[in-house]
């Protein structure tokens, strides 16, 4: 049985749909406001957001009182994020390159213009206000052997201007993800708020030839003070040769005034992660998994008594990997988000006892702030973009804060959208979504875009994706069908433990088994009028399915797909993914390599096939798409090469993506009937 998921959004806007007449597309997707960070204030009582809008991006302030008013804080042409409220609730710190690059601004509530509080040399890539509001902490991008910002900028100079520029490595990651190592690494800086403007910081961190934090994902989610303002607690790879092929994060404690760097948790080898402490200076909180070198492991909640030294994790049954949290004001409980049966849900657990209790779950839920007894948290689903949301923490009284693309949504028809479940492989639960087509007509038969995550511990599930948007295929007339086959996120840890090194067996037979199902229980879905798609992990499914299961599909789109197993360890950046997911380096004889291995299935290819790859992918090199490209063409396959010189792993670029859309659904149009 197909379980319904319409939200109340959805339910709310029935009214709206019966005028609506117009499906999405990408140009319009391109125009929708995006919510970024949020802040709360100390009191709980307002919360300031950043919105990007095509315009630019500004900052603005709700009353969580008088919900009916969105006050526009700023209307500069720069982009403004990262907001912080002091803690007396009379200002926020916010980041912005009003002056040619980021620095840290301040802006009274109480009127005025914004202050610049730093003015440094380098850019201001990210920040953390201390509790005692006296001190920042900052993410700049130095030299690593230099001590001072000064420094640095002489040696960039010196730099700037030599004859030549050649690259030289003596240790990997020599690069990584879409950008070669250089001669800079993010250093932490300490600097006091008090003496304005700022012009120049102490380094806590120099000579150390690693990243803080950690590139290209990581934030200052990764640094803290800790209660007394006296120290900076951060994770990092500690600087060593094994950085291409260890997860080994640590958290390190370093005073204001630099010296000494402590390792706290160097008993741990796999990865430690976002430090918190308690408001009341008693705990000292983090994430940790326990399995090195594999970056999708379980994230466990640490708590250490700073006052006993007894270090515990919290619910270390419940099997749910922790994404992030917040304590609540009195420290008895903590507030996480976690994938949760394709869901992004909240979760309630005990500090003292452990217990756990889910408090909402219907899509992804994020940016989870406390205000009392309420939860405020933002919000997307596959027929919603992002809001923000407030809760009762007992997970009553759901009320929508924000609707910030009510405009852009009033003439927009999203296709009606469910979930599904069905015994796969070994008769094991397995999940997958429904999208209808926007006009859907009962009756009708429909195609199939039939698309797979990447990852491949990963899931598409509740989302609204502005890459992957499934409202997009439903809007060029498509059923939509989407697997969380054996390996997804959030069905428990040994559910995604389950692909490593079986890439090509389990979650294989759940899409095939998927598919039939969905289209039993489903006839209007056309199974012999498909095409599949997918990227990362997704695109290598696409050149399995080629010649695995050569009679499921019209067509297949392979973006940034492996082709090669070999040569895919040879010349990606991330060895550790490569090497537990296959079981060792590529020369090993008992490894995975050659056993699920893409190119050594071509003879039985015949599938017309689209191949897109971006030639700054350095996680997926695009000589996988060239390998399969060229594999296709030799053969005579129907097949097409599409490239993005100036995109990584990635389509990020909005022209792009247009571009990117319509050579897909080109594609698809052209091998599938509607």
């Amino acid at each position: 049985m197909i379980k319904s998921t319409l939200s109340f959004a959805m339910l709310a806007s029935l009214a709206s749909y019966v005028q609506a007449a117009e499906p999405l597309t990408v140009e319009k997707l391109n125009t929708f406001n995006k919510i970024g960070n949020i802040a709360l204030s100390p009191a709980g009582d307002q919360v300031v957001y950043s919105l990007k809008t095509p315009n630019g991006s500004d900052l603005y302030l709700k009353s969580l009182k008088n919900k009916s008013v969105d006050l526009k804080l700023t209307s500069h042409p720069s982009t403004e994020h990262s907001v912080t409220w002091s803690r007396d609730a009379k200002s926020i710190f916010f980041l912005a390159n009003r002056t040619g690059q980021s620095q840290v601004w301040s802006l009274s509530l109480f009127g005025g213009e914004a202050v610049q509080v730093t003015d440094l040399a380098l850019a201001v890539n990210g920040y953390t206000l201390s509790p005692d509001n006296k001190k920042l902490a900052l993410a700049l991008e130095v030299v690593p052997s230099c001590d001072t910002i000064a420094c640095t900028v002489k040696k960039t100079a010196e730099f700037n201007n030599e004859i030549h520029h050649a690259m030289a490595y003596d240790q990997l990651l020599m690069r990584h993800w879409d950008t070669w190592s250089d001669r800079l690494r993010s250093h932490l800086f300490v600097a006091d708020v008090t003496e304005q403007p700022i012009t120049d910081a102490k380094n806590i961190t120099a000579g150390w030839d690693t990243d803080i934090p950690a590139k290209p994902f990581s934030g200052m989610e990764e640094v803290t003070f800790t209660p007394d303002s006296n120290h900076v607690v951060f994770s990092a790879k500690e600087p060593s040769r094994d950085q291409a092929w260890t997860t080994n994060f640590d958290l390190f404690k370093v005073s204001v005034q630099g010296g000494d760097i402590e390792n706290l948790t160097k008993d741990n080898l796999a990865w430690d992660s976002q430090p918190q402490f308690s408001s009341d200076g008693r705990f000292m909180a983090y994430l940790a998994m326990k399995k090195p070198g594999f970056e999708s492991d379980r994230f466990g909640l640490m708590i250490k008594d700073l006052k006993t030294g007894k270090l515990d994790e919290v619910a270390p049954l419940w099997d749910r990997s922790i994404s992030s949290y917040t304590f609540s004001p009195n420290n008895r409980a903590v507030y996480v988000t976690t994938q949760d049966v394709g869901q992004k849900s909240i979760y309630e657990i005990s500090t003292h006892f452990g217990d756990v209790r889910k408090v909402y779950s219907d899509g992804i839920a994020g940016d989870v702030q406390l205000a009392d007894n309420k939860i405020i948290f933002s919000r997307h689903t596959l027929n919603s973009p992002k809001d923000l949301f407030q809760i009762n923490i007992d997970g009553s009284e759901l009320v929508q804060l924000t609707q910030v693309n009510e405009s852009n949504l009033a003439s927009i028809q999203f296709g009606e959208s469910s979930q599904f479940s069905f015994p796969g492989w070994n008769k094991e639960t397995v999940h997958g979504y429904l999208v209808k087509p926007w006009n859907y007509q009962e009756g009708q038969k429909y195609p199939i875009a039939f698309l797979v995550h990447g990852g491949p511990q990963g899931s598409f599930g509740n989302m609204f994706h502005y890459r992957w948007n499934a409202q997009l295929w439903a809007a060029q007339g498509y059923g939509v069908v989407m697997i969380d086959f054996h390996g997804s996120t959030g069905y428990g840890q040994e559910f995604t433990n389950s692909i490593s090194r079986d890439w090509g067996g389990k979650p294989l037979e759940d899409l095939k088994k998927g598919m039939a199902y969905i289209t039993k229980q489903e006839p209007w879905l056309d199974a012999n009028n498909a095409c599949a798609l997918g990227a990362s992990y997704g695109g290598y499914m696409m050149n399995w399915i080629a010649g695995n299961w050569t009679d499921g599909f019209n067509c297949l789109v392979n973006h940034a797909g492996l082709f090669d197993m070999d040569s895919f360890h040879q010349t990606t950046e991330e060895l550790w993914f490569a090497e537990h997911e296959m079981g060792g380096e590529f020369w090993q004889k008992d490894g995975d390599y050659k056993k699920f291995n893409p190119a050594n299935y071509v003879d039985n290819w015949k599938t017309p096939m689209l191949v897109i790859h971006g030639l700054k992918d350095y996680r997926v090199p695009y000589a996988q798409g060239l390998g399969a490209f060229t594999t296709l063409q030799r053969k005579g396959i129907d097949s097409r090469l599409v490239v993005y010189p100036d995109e990584n792993h990635w389509i990020l670029n909005q022209d792009n993506l247009i571009h990117w859309y319509g050579e897909v659904f080109d594609w698809m149009k052209k091998h599938t009937q509607q």
